[in-house]
């Protein structure tokens, strides 16, 4: 049975990619080049949420424009 319910074979039956990095994680068994890795991966999510975020206020001040509110 999948997360969903039902016991279809869509993309819940794949692994999961396990994550670069998990928040709180203890990183004392980290080499300097792991750690940067980790610094490298997590900006790039940062920019990457970041712009997401650009599209979505443009989006609402274009219909905000729009219906006048």
């Amino acid at each position: 049975m999948t997360a969903m319910g039902g016991t279809g074979s869509g993309d819940d039956d794949r692994p999961r990619k396990s994550p670069v990095h998990e928040i709180g994680q203890d990183l004392s068994p980290l080499s300097i080049e792991d750690i940067d890795r980790r610094i490298a991966a997590l900006q790039a999510e940062i920019e990457r949420l970041a712009e997401a975020r650009a599209g979505k206020q443009a989006s609402k001040a274009a219909a905000d424009l729009f219906f006048k509110r």
